[in-house]
């Protein structure tokens, strides 16, 4: 079964330890925090940048927010990463047989059902900023 892309809790681990150790945050510091590899840490920094989440100096300068951690939602985080394809949290499976009454009907009966809970989930994560995170485990 597939699943949302890891890229998202990273992305979260990596503007929390920014925001919480802005002098320590080398790529080669974070890729130790989140025990991962370096690359893996460039290119979502890369994506968090593109975003305007975070500034990152060459080098070892490291990164720095671009905005408050209270600014910062957890729906623009995961906007950021780009965890979907298309825009659309849930996939249905490719062309079920048309000759089956639920076949026939599945994509149309489920479309609306997943797009209601993509909505709903994206909503909550609207509600939660990066800096009510770093208070509980700080």
């Amino acid at each position: 079964m597939k699943q949302i892309s890891t890229r998202f809790s990273i992305a979260v681990h990596i503007l929390s330890l920014i925001a919480v150790s802005p002098g320590d945050c080398t790529g080669d510091y974070i890729a130790g925090s989140v025990n991962t590899n370096p690359v893996v840490v460039r290119r979502i920094m890369g994506m968090l940048k593109k975003a305007g989440l975070v500034d990152v100096r060459p080098g070892v300068g490291g990164a720095s927010l671009r905005k408050r951690p209270d600014e910062i939602t957890l729906l623009n985080v995961y906007r950021a990463v780009d965890v979907i394809e298309g825009n659309q949290l849930f996939r249905l499976h490719e062309a079920p047989n048309p000759v089956c009454p639920v076949g026939r009907n599945i994509e149309s009966v489920l479309q609306s059902e997943l797009k209601e809970a993509q909505t709903a989930m994206e909503q909550r994560l609207s509600q939660t900023h990066l800096g009510q995170l770093i208070e509980r485990f700080t």
